[in-house]
């Protein structure tokens, strides 16, 4: 049985990798940097120190590291209070988990990112412990960030279950021992062994519930 469940941010309750990568090539051509084709894959479940250097060391853009952070989440927060791109069925699914097992959120995104989204989204203290990569060593696919969140949630990782999207954000989450959920982002699939590593997968965020969880421990 789960102790704990491990939400992802991007992609599992926002509907937002696009706007981060619209965020981040916008950038890129509005400091005269090069946008490649391949950087939004590759970019997928950086964490914001390890993006920023790659918009600056690979795309050109002539900015400091933490200049370029800041700008994209700048960015992303002007869009997020324009129109939160919440995905259909979220917030039923956190409420729902939330009253039955302490819930983790590890992100990918900025801290300032994470607090806005839950701020607009309403989830008020569905989530005990929030982590974003950039409070860890390394982005996924290591297992930092899913580490961090269950020692700050006091609970052996190989007790909870978490909630991915992702190439990446599969590999991290079952690195750190957990049982995981697939929820494959439409708009970039994970790789076929990522989601093979996953117990069990649905389409929705909206299919997300308690039996799901029981019945992929």
């Amino acid at each position: 049985m789960a102790d704990a469940v491990v939400f992802d941010l991007d992609g599992v309750l926002t509907d937002s990798e696009t706007l981060w990568s619209e965020a981040k090539e916008a950038l890129v051509t509005d400091s005269g940097g090069s946008w490649k084709e391949e950087a939004t894959q590759a970019m997928l479940g950086m964490s914001s120190p390890e993006w920023a250097a790659y918009l600056r060391e690979e795309l050109g853009v002539p900015l400091a590291v933490e200049e370029i952070s800041r700008e994209v989440v700048r960015r992303m927060e002007d869009g997020y209070r324009r129109d939160l791109p919440l995905l259909p069925g979220a917030a039923g699914a956190v409420h729902a988990l939330a009253a039955r097992w302490p819930l983790g959120l590890a992100s990918s995104s900025n801290r300032e990112i994470i607090d806005l989204v839950l701020e607009l989204a309403g989830f008020g203290d569905a989530f005990r412990v929030t982590v974003s990569s950039e409070e860890v060593q390394r982005g996924k696919p290591a297992p930092d960030v899913y580490l961090e969140a269950a020692r700050r949630l006091d609970v052996d990782p190989v007790r909870c279950v978490a909630i991915e999207d992702s190439t990446n954000g599969l590999k991290a989450a079952a690195a750190a021992g957990m049982t995981v959920i697939a929820v494959p982002n439409a708009h970039f699939p994970p790789d076929p062994d990522a989601l093979a590593l996953a117990a069990a997968t649905v389409r929705t965020p909206g299919e997300l519930t308690p039996d799901l969880v029981e019945g992929a421990t």
